[in-house]
Protein backbone atom coordinates (compact mmCIF):
# COMPACT_ATOMS: atom_id res chain seq x y z
CA UNK A 1 0.00 0.00 0.00
CA UNK A 2 0.80 3.65 -0.64
CA UNK A 3 1.64 6.07 2.06
CA UNK A 4 -1.22 7.71 1.84
CA UNK A 5 -3.57 4.67 2.59
CA UNK A 6 -1.60 3.70 5.48
CA UNK A 7 -1.49 7.13 7.27
CA UNK A 8 -5.56 6.95 6.40
CA UNK A 9 -6.09 3.38 8.19
CA UNK A 10 -3.62 4.31 11.04
CA UNK A 11 -4.71 7.98 11.32
CA UNK A 12 -1.02 8.70 11.18
CA UNK A 13 0.04 11.69 8.89
CA UNK A 14 2.41 10.76 6.23
CA UNK A 15 5.11 13.22 7.79
CA UNK A 16 5.19 11.02 11.06
CA UNK A 17 5.24 7.74 9.43
CA UNK A 18 8.49 9.14 7.22
CA UNK A 19 9.81 9.83 10.65
CA UNK A 20 8.97 6.22 11.99
CA UNK A 21 10.94 5.38 8.61
CA UNK A 22 14.04 7.74 9.33
CA UNK A 23 13.96 5.98 13.09
CA UNK A 24 14.27 2.92 11.90
CA UNK A 25 10.85 1.42 13.17
CA UNK A 26 8.94 0.92 10.23
CA UNK A 27 10.66 -0.69 7.16
CA UNK A 28 8.74 -0.04 4.06
CA UNK A 29 9.56 -1.93 0.42
CA UNK A 30 10.31 0.06 -2.71
CA UNK A 31 8.21 -0.04 -6.00
CA UNK A 32 9.94 0.00 -9.37
CA UNK A 33 9.32 3.03 -9.69
CA UNK A 34 11.24 4.31 -6.43
CA UNK A 35 7.50 4.78 -4.04
CA UNK A 36 7.22 2.96 -0.51
CA UNK A 37 5.23 -0.03 -0.18
CA UNK A 38 3.79 -0.59 2.48
CA UNK A 39 2.62 -4.12 3.97
CA UNK A 40 -0.50 -4.81 5.43
CA UNK A 41 1.30 -5.93 8.96
CA UNK A 42 2.83 -2.28 9.16
CA UNK A 43 -0.81 -1.13 10.03
CA UNK A 44 -0.99 -2.99 13.59
CA UNK A 45 3.00 -1.75 13.95
CA UNK A 46 2.01 1.64 13.50
CA UNK A 47 -0.75 1.85 15.73
CA UNK A 48 1.70 0.19 18.23
CA UNK A 49 3.99 2.96 17.55
CA UNK A 50 1.97 5.46 18.15
CA UNK A 51 0.55 4.19 21.38
CA UNK A 52 4.12 3.46 22.79
CA UNK A 53 4.93 7.19 21.60
CA UNK A 54 1.93 8.28 23.57
CA UNK A 55 3.10 6.67 27.18
CA UNK A 56 6.03 8.83 26.71
CA UNK A 57 8.41 6.05 25.00
CA UNK A 58 11.37 7.71 22.84
CA UNK A 59 11.33 6.25 19.54
CA UNK A 60 15.51 5.10 21.14
CA UNK A 61 13.51 2.61 23.03
CA UNK A 62 11.23 1.90 21.10
CA UNK A 63 13.26 0.77 18.34
CA UNK A 64 14.65 -1.43 21.28
CA UNK A 65 11.93 -3.12 22.75
CA UNK A 66 9.63 -3.44 19.17
CA UNK A 67 10.94 -6.74 18.12
CA UNK A 68 10.02 -7.97 21.17
CA UNK A 69 6.64 -7.40 21.10
CA UNK A 70 6.02 -9.09 18.05
CA UNK A 71 4.81 -12.90 18.09
CA UNK A 72 6.87 -15.38 18.99
CA UNK A 73 8.50 -12.66 20.86
CA UNK A 74 12.23 -13.04 20.95
CA UNK A 75 14.46 -11.35 22.96
CA UNK A 76 16.74 -9.00 20.62
CA UNK A 77 18.58 -7.44 23.80
CA UNK A 78 22.56 -8.11 23.74
CA UNK A 79 22.77 -4.48 24.61
CA UNK A 80 20.61 -3.89 27.26
CA UNK A 81 22.06 -1.42 29.27
CA UNK A 82 21.53 -0.75 33.29
CA UNK A 83 20.16 2.81 32.37
CA UNK A 84 18.16 1.42 29.65
CA UNK A 85 16.08 -1.50 32.14
CA UNK A 86 15.58 1.83 34.39
CA UNK A 87 13.87 3.27 31.98
CA UNK A 88 11.95 0.90 30.80
CA UNK A 89 10.96 -0.01 34.39
CA UNK A 90 10.00 3.66 35.35
CA UNK A 91 8.17 3.68 32.15
CA UNK A 92 6.43 0.31 33.05
CA UNK A 93 5.24 1.63 36.51
CA UNK A 94 3.94 4.93 34.79
CA UNK A 95 1.95 3.56 32.44
CA UNK A 96 0.73 1.15 35.49
CA UNK A 97 -0.67 4.39 37.45
CA UNK A 98 -2.02 5.76 34.08
CA UNK A 99 -4.05 2.66 33.97
CA UNK A 100 -5.07 2.42 37.66
CA UNK A 101 -6.21 6.27 37.61
CA UNK A 102 -7.94 5.57 33.79
CA UNK A 103 -10.05 2.82 35.52
CA UNK A 104 -10.67 4.72 38.45
CA UNK A 105 -12.54 7.35 36.23
CA UNK A 106 -13.81 4.75 33.80
CA UNK A 107 -15.56 3.18 36.96
CA UNK A 108 -16.81 7.06 38.33
CA UNK A 109 -18.29 7.35 34.84
CA UNK A 110 -20.13 4.17 35.39
CA UNK A 111 -21.42 4.69 39.17
CA UNK A 112 -22.68 8.02 37.69
CA UNK A 113 -24.58 6.40 34.35
CA UNK A 114 -25.90 3.75 36.15
CA UNK A 115 -27.64 6.58 39.41
CA UNK A 116 -28.31 8.68 36.64
CA UNK A 117 -30.48 5.71 34.43
CA UNK A 118 -31.83 4.38 37.93
CA UNK A 119 -33.70 7.79 38.23
CA UNK A 120 -34.44 7.92 34.66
Amino acid sequence: MRIGELAKLTDTSTRALRYYEDEGLIVPGRMPNGYRDYDDYLVDRVIQIRGLIDTGLPTRIIRQILPCLDKPRTIHFVDATPEMLATLERERDRMTERIDFLARNRDAIDEYLDAVKALA
